[in-house]
C-alpha cells in the first residue's frame, strides 16, 4: 500500500514464508508484553486452523514470584486453552530495582533465564520463543549482550523471536527484522481520566494484538476470579476476510464460546479520504449502535473498538456521540481503542493510557513476504 491517506487494507492471499523474523518491542509505553502475547494468540489460531499446532515458550525475565503483573491474567487464559502448548519459564525477583542494586542472585537468575532460552532456541522445537522483558536485563548488564545477539542470528530458520522491554541495546536493535517503539502519550486531561479507557495508535506494529492480550486479560481475570468477564470484539473497515485478527480471534472464540462475541463491519475494500461511499457511513453506524448499547449495558468487561480511530479520522463517525458514550460507561468496564489517525479526536483526552506505536524497522520493507497469522 503506497497511497497517501488513511485507510485500512484488506488480507490478500500471499506466499508463505517459512523463516521466522526477531520482532523488538521497547519504549515507556504501554503495549509491549500485551502485543507480543497478541502475537501469540494469533499464531496458536493460525496453527489451529491449518492443524499444525504451534508451540511457545514465554520465557519472563525479572518477573519472579511474589508480584503480579498485567499479563498474568492473558497467560492463564492461555494456558486454560491451550495447555498443549504454552510453556512458561520465570525468573528474577518480584521487585524492581536499579543498575546500584544488583545482586549475585539476580546475575544468577539472568543467566538462568538465558540458558533455558538458549535451549529452546537450539532444541527447534518451539514455532514462537517470547522473551519478555530480556531488553532491560541487557541494558542493566546481566547478560552478555554480544551472546544474545550470536545466539538469535543463529536461531532456527522456522523459529519467531520476540523480545520486549524498555531500553532494547542497538546491538539488538540492527539484527531485529522489526522494531517498534511504545511511545506514551500525556493529555491534558490525564489527571482526571477515565479509569479503564486505553488507545494504542500510530504507524507500527502492535496494536490490534495488544488489544487481543487485554481480551485475555479479562478472560484471565474472570477464571481466577470464577466470573464471568465476557468480551466483545468490534471491527470497523473490515468487511472482507483473511485479516490479522481472524485466526486469533476464532481461537478465542473456540476456547471461550460464552465469553467472547465479535462483530465486523464495512465493506470488503480499502476506504480512502474524499472517495467514501454511502455504505461505508451505514456500515459505521451499524457497528457504532452495536458498541455504543454493549458500552451502556454493563455486560462485558472488556470491549474492543478496533479501527475506531481511522473510522472517525476518515469522518465516518462523528466524534461527539463516542465522547458521551465513554463518559456514561460503567466503572469497571474497559475500553480498548486501536487504530492509526492523522487527527486525534477529543476522545484521546478522556484515556488514561495513551500509546503510539513508532515504526522504527519492519522486514516488509526489505521486500519480506509476509506471514498470515503473524504479520498479517
Amino acid at each position: 500500500m503506497t497511497r497517501a491517506g488513511v485507510g485500512i487494507r484488506t488480507a490478500q492471499t500471499r506466499s508463505e514464508r517459512m523463516t521466522g523474523q526477531i520482532h523488538v518491542y521497547d519504549g515507556a509505553g504501554k503495549g509491549k508484553s500485551q502485543a507480543a502475547l497478541g502475537v501469540v494468540l494469533r499464531s496458536i489460531g493460525l496453527g489451529i486452523q491449518n492443524l499444525s499446532p504451534t508451540r511457545v515458550l514465554l520465557l519472563r525475565f525479572l518477573k519472579g514470584p511474589g508480584r503480579t503483573y498485567d499479563e498474568d491474567a492473558s497467560i492463564a487464559a492461555l494456558q486454560r486453552a491451550f495447555p498443549h502448548l504454552i510453556d512458561q519459564v520465570r525468573t528474577g525477583r518480584g521487585e524492581f530495582f536499579g543498575a546500584d542494586e544488583i545482586t549475585k542472585f539476580d546475575r544468577q537468575e539472568a543467566q538462568r533465564g538465558w540458558d533455558v532460552a538458549k535451549g529452546a532456541i537450539a532444541s527447534g522445537l518451539y514455532s514462537v520463543v517470547v522473551m519478555d522483558e530480556l531488553n532491560p536485563v541487557l541494558d542493566l548488564g546481566l547478560l552478555p549482550v554480544d551472546e544474545v545477539v550470536r545466539t538469535l542470528t543463529l536461531k532456527p530458520d522456522h523459529m519467531e523471536v520476540i523480545v520486549t522491554g524498555r531500553a532494547a541495546p542497538q546491538a539488538l536493535v540492527d539484527i531485529a527484522n522489526l522494531h517498534s517503539e511504545m511511545k506514551p502519550h500525556y493529555h491534558s486531561a490525564k489527571e482526571e481520566g477515565i479509569a479503564g479507557i486505553e488507545i494504542y495508535t500510530g504507524a507500527g506494529k502492535g496494536k490490534s494484538t495488544s488489544a487481543l492480550g487485554k481480551a485475555l486479560q479479562a478472560i484471565g481475570k474472570g477464571i481466577s476470579q470464577d466470573k464471568s468477564h465476557r468480551v466483545l470484539i468490534m471491527q470497523w473497515l473490515k468487511g472482507g476476510t483473511g485479516y490479522t485478527e481472524d485466526a486469533a480471534i476464532n481461537a478465542l472464540r473456540q476456547s471461550y464460546p460464552n465469553l467472547v462475541d465479535h462483530q465486523r463491519s464495512g465493506r470488503d475494500a480499502i476506504v480512502w479520504r474524499g472517495q467514501q461511499q454511502e455504505l461505508d457511513y451505514v456500515e459505521a453506524e451499524r457497528a457504532w449502535e452495536i458498541a455504543r448499547a454493549a458500552i451502556a449495558s454493563g455486560l462485558y468487561k472488556t470491549i474492543i473498538l478496533d479501527e475506531l480511530n481511522p473510522t472517525v479520522d476518515l469522518e465516518l463517525l462523528p466524534e461527539e456521540p463516542i465522547v458521551q458514550a465513554l463518559l456514561r460507561k460503567p466503572r469497571d468496564t474497559e475500553i480498548v481503542i486501536t487504530g492509526r489517525c492523522k487527527n486525534p479526536p477529543a476522545y484521546f483526552d478522556l484515556a488514561t493510557v495513551h500509546s503510539e506505536m513508532v515504526c522504527h524497522k519492519h522486514y516488509a520493507e526489505k521486500g519480506v513476504d509476509l506471514k498470515r497469522g503473524v504479520d498479517f
